[in-house]
């Protein structure tokens, strides 16, 4: 296989793996990626994954990179924050869910940082499409609780002024019945507190 062949079959990849490529290829030789790599064809972005260097990338593909390259996960946290408008400041790292070790990479293309939750934490997001790509991203309400489920030190409605929340874009956005919904499928008594503490700041800010 040349770089040629390489480009032809992957080129509408945003993010593309040596299994990928091994799956297409069998006999591919590996050193290859990185010849390509020191000709500035290629560039990794954490083991095992690749992207061509002149591809344009945008939030979006960074959003599908992240779910590509540390399965199951889904974007949640500040960087859902950011997506929904909920903040005033940029979101300069890409933070995502998974079931899977707490781990951050710094990659050519950015941080991809992932947080653990259980197994049976896991949803609360919607599979949306962009282009021929595809990522997962929490709704707001879920993105929230997952907040308050990894930062134990959100107690009382006060604690929650230096997130620096438009809360007029939280309302128009804010579905209660299903912050209920998901509240409950948590089955914590300190996220119920928490929650509580958030509902009594939105109603005072």
């Amino acid at each position: 296989m040349n770089y040629q062949e390489l480009q032809a079959q992957f080129r509408g990849y945003k993010v593309f793996s040596l299994h990928d490529i091994r799956q297409w290829g069998r006999t591919f030789y590996r050193p290859r990626l990185s010849e390509w790599q020191k000709k500035g064809y290629i560039r990794k972005i954490v083991n095992g994954f690749y992207a061509f260097t002149d591809d344009p990338t945008d939030e979006k593909s960074l959003f599908h990179i992240a779910g590509r390259i540390y399965r199951p996960s889904y974007v949640s946290l500040e960087m859902a924050f950011s997506f929904y408008h909920l903040v005033p400041e940029s979101v300069y790292a890409i933070t995502s869910i998974s079931t899977r070790c707490t781990r951050s990479f710094k990659t050519p293309l950015g941080t991809f940082s992932y947080r653990t939750v259980r197994p049976e934490l896991f949803w609360g997001y919607q599979i949306l499409q962009e282009g021929m790509h595809s990522f997962n991203m929490a709704d707001p309400e879920k993105a929230f609780l997952d907040y308050l489920y990894l930062h134990n030190d959100l107690r009382q409605p006060k604690d929650f002024e230096d997130l620096r929340l438009d809360v007029k874009r939280w309302l128009e956005l804010w579905d209660e019945k299903r912050f209920g919904a998901y509240r409950e499928r948590f089955r914590s008594k300190t996220i119920d507190q928490r929650a509580g503490a958030f509902s009594a700041f939105l109603k005072h800010a």
